[in-house]
């Protein structure tokens, strides 16, 4: 402001200059000179003020804010801090907006923008997932250009939005199944949601399939037991007939009771969020037990054979025997008579420098092919329906072995081949081992 003042006074110098030069032309009046300086020398600074002003609006700064003094440098002041409360209002505003996009791109539900001409305004990186859009390439382009599903471009040309759209798509890693949600607003504008809903139809597939299986496998011993009740009500037996059936009866009561166990050790396994009560097992001592059970189980038609190193291991005894029984009694039912079942635990170099311990089950029988094994472990599923009904299996014994494990951090392994014979290996890591201290002359020790 000091800057300005001399420019002033010299403006008014001249300016008074001026008005003595029109004084002594109308008289030699030195008050009416001075009078004209002084208003000439005001109008001037005025029209000097309003120019800078006017310059300063055209491009607004908060370091370039013109300076005066009196009126003027009231209304220089007053613009100045307008601005800087407009600027920081803005900033606010714009920084809301950008937590809001990184908040709609941090969104698994796909956000998109589609105008009343159809054209894609705006959309996040999962919608331009869900529809395999290029998110600045694609933008302002007709959406029915780019969504090409003939049920999608149906749904948006009939304007019927109550109810969400399901859709098929195939994206980079394999087919979706979407759930699509248009909202009407604004002036014809559109929000489109949409939510891949994938693994959400394939647990509601599993579910209804667990509840048909489990129906259909209750079902059947009912209507047997049920059969045999009405033939006792209204036949006249021998003595042994009646014996024969009761037998039948009890045979499929049992698988029913066996099943109820199962389904509701499964349930325990995945419902359970607390670990196991875990202790040292012995494992050569529960190889010895599995061998002689299996044994009790094939009734002489296999050979059964048992080594397992001297280790323990670190997990819930219940549990973990259930899945080595599972494992164990599914080789002696789906090998022939004359058959081997080997059964072992043994402690393995991970490659990683550390240990693992392994417990497996190998036979030499029927075998499974390629195809059925990723899905061996999954409720009900069965190769051979018939034969695993003979054999007694209720279909949940290799799920509940892979639920058990999973709770111990290992990992089930299946090797087979199709009339050679399978292996299936339970791997656990080293934290669950407990090694004996090394000896110079150890060895295997042989359970049979």
């Amino acid at each position: 402001m000091q800057s300005v003042i001399p420019r002033l006074a010299l403006l008014a110098a001249a300016m008074a200059a001026v008005g003595s030069a029109g004084a002594h032309w109308l008289g030699n009046d030195a008050g009416f000179a001075l009078a004209c300086g002084v208003a000439l020398a005001v109008t001037a600074f005025d029209t000097l003020a309003r120019a800078r002003l006017l310059e300063w609006l055209r491009l607004p700064q908060r370091d370039t804010v013109p300076q005066s003094f009196g009126a003027w440098g009231e209304v220089f002041y007053r613009s100045a801090r307008q601005l800087r409360m407009w600027q920081g209002r803005v900033q606010r505003e714009e920084g809301k907006l950008s937590r809001f996009i990184e908040a709609l791109q941090a969104s698994p539900n796909g956000v998109m923008l589609i105008d009343a001409q159809g054209q894609i305004d705006w959309c996040n990186a999962t919608a331009a997932g869900h529809f395999g859009l290029d998110v600045q390439r694609d933008l302002r382009q007709h959406a029915v250009h780019l969504i090409r599903n003939p049920e999608f471009v149906a749904y948006l040309a009939a304007h019927q939005f109550k109810e969400p759209l399901l859709m098929r798509r195939n994206g980079p890693l394999g087919a979706l199944l979407l759930s699509v949600q248009v909202i009407a607003y604004g002036d014809d504008d559109k929000l489109l949601l949409s939510r891949d809903v994938t693994q959400f139809e394939r647990t509601e597939a599993m579910r209804r399939d667990f509840v048909a299986n489990v129906s259909h496998e209750i079902k059947t011993p009912l209507t047997v037991i049920a059969g045999f009740i009405e033939s006792m009500r209204t036949l006249d037996l021998a003595a042994d007939e009646r014996e024969r059936i009761l037998a039948l009866m009890q045979q499929q009561s049992d698988r029913m009771r066996h099943l109820v166990d199962d389904l509701l050790t499964l349930a325990h396994l995945e419902g359970d969020p607390h670990q196991p009560l875990e202790e040292l097992l012995d494992m050569p001592s529960m190889v010895a037990r599995l061998a002689n059970d299996a044994r009790a189980l094939s009734a002489g038609r296999h050979r059964i054979e048992a080594q397992a190193d001297v280790s323990r291991l670190r997990g819930a005894s219940v549990e973990l025997a259930s899945a080595f029984s599972n494992l164990v009694s599914n080789a002696v039912r789906y090998t022939p008579a004359g058959g081997v079942v080997q059964i072992r635990w043994r402690v393995l170099d991970s490659g990683l420098g550390d240990a693992l311990g392994e417990f497996s089950v190998s036979d030499n029988g029927i075998g499974i092919a390629a195809e059925h094994i990723p899905r061996l472990t999954e409720r009900f599923y069965r190769v051979d329906r018939g034969r695993s009904r003979e054999s007694g299996g209720t279909g949940l014994g290799l799920a509940i072995v892979k639920h058990s494990l999973l709770r111990h951090q290992a990992e089930l392994r299946i090797v087979s081949e199709l009339g050679k014979g399978s292996t299936f290996s339970a791997r656990f890591p080293a934290q669950r081992l407990l090694l004996p201290q090394p000896e110079p002359t150890q060895s295997p020790v042989g359970l049979g």
